[in-house]
C-alpha cells in the first residue's frame, strides 16, 4: 500500500507539474457549470461551498488547477456544456443521453434517496401509484430514477431551484416536491416550511464529477480520478461526508 501510495503521488506531481508548468506554461483553468443547491453547491454571492465543490476543491488543489465557477440552473448548466461553456459539472446522475456529452469520470458523491415532501396528510404518498393525480414539484432537467422520468402519465411541475419547488408547495401550486435527501430537508429548514416526508422514498443513484467531452479537461480524466483516490485513502473524502450528512440531522 505504501509504495502504490507514492507512485500514485508522483504521478500526481508530474501531473501538476506539467499543467503549472513553467514561465511558458499557464496553469490549467477550469471552469465548473454549477446550479445552486445547497448542501451541494452553495454558490451565490462570493460564496463557493457544499459538498460536492469542497471535494472537487481538494482534487483541483492536488492537480495545481485553478477552478472558476458559472452558476445557473441545472438545465441550462447542461446547455452550457453542449456550448463548451463549462468543462465540469458536479454531480450529475448518469443518463444515456448525458453520457453523449460528457465522461462520468469519478462517482465522488455518495448515493442519496429521493424523497417525497408534502404538507397535506391527503399529499402523502405511500407508494408509487399515490402519484398519479398529484401535481409534483420537479427540478427542471433533474433525473430522478427511470420509472419516474419516463413516466408521461404524471403530472410534473418544473422550476429552477429547489427553494422555488417548496414556495410553490406552500402556496398550493404543486402538491408534493420530489428531491435529494439532503437538498430537501436543507431547504425547508432554510425557508422554515412545515414539510413531512412521505414513507415512499427511492434508493439515490452514485453522482459523478463529469467532464464535456468538448473540454480540453478531458483528456486529464485519469488525473481526477488519482486525485479522488488520493483525498480518500487520506480521509478527507469521509471526512467531508460526515460533516455535511451531519449537518443535516442536526
Amino acid at each position: 500500500m505504501r509504495v502504490f501510495i507514492a507512485a500514485l503521488l508522483m504521478a500526481l506531481a508530474l501531473s501538476a507539474a506539467a499543467q503549472q508548468g513553467t514561465e511558458t506554461v499557464a496553469a490549467l483553468t477550469v471552469t465548473v457549470g454549477a446550479n445552486h443547491a445547497p448542501p451541494y453547491r452553495i454558490i451565490e454571492n462570493d460564496e463557493r461551498t457544499g459538498l460536492y465543490v469542497e471535494i472537487f476543491e481538494e482534487i483541483a488543489d492536488r492537480l495545481g488547477w485553478k477552478v472558476r465557477y458559472r452558476e445557473a440552473p441545472f438545465r441550462r448548466v447542461l446547455r452550457m456544456v453542449q456550448d463548451g461553456q463549462v468543462d465540469v459539472m458536479l454531480g450529475p446522475v448518469e443518463t444515456d443521453e448525458r453520457a453523449e456529452l460528457m465522461e462520468f469520470v469519478a462517482p465522488a458523491f455518495p448515493p442519496e434517496r429521493r424523497l417525497f415532501f408534502y404538507l397535506h396528510n391527503e399529499h402523502q404518498v405511500e407508494r408509487y401509484s399515490d402519484l398519479y393525480g398529484r401535481a409534483i414539484g420537479v427540478l427542471d432537467g433533474a433525473s430522478y430514477f427511470h420509472r419516474f422520468d419516463n413516466d408521461k402519465k404524471l403530472l410534473k411541475e418544473p422550476a429552477p431551484r429547489y427553494e422555488n419547488l417548496m414556495l410553490m408547495m406552500q402556496k398550493g401550486r404543486v402538491d408534493v416536491v420530489i428531491a435529494p435527501e439532503l437538498v430537501g430537508l436543507y431547504v425547508i429548514d432554510k425557508l422554515g416550511i412545515d414539510a413531512k416526508v412521505s414513507p415512499f422514498f427511492v434508493p439515490g443513484e452514485r453522482s459523478y464529477i463529469a467532464v464535456a467531452k468538448n473540454s480540453p479537461v478531458h483528456q486529464y480524466a485519469d488525473d481526477i480520478r488519482a486525485a479522488l483516490r488520493l483525498i480518500e485513502m487520506e480521509g478527507i473524502h469521509e471526512d467531508l461526508v460526515l460533516k455535511y450528512l451531519g449537518r443535516a440531522t442536526e
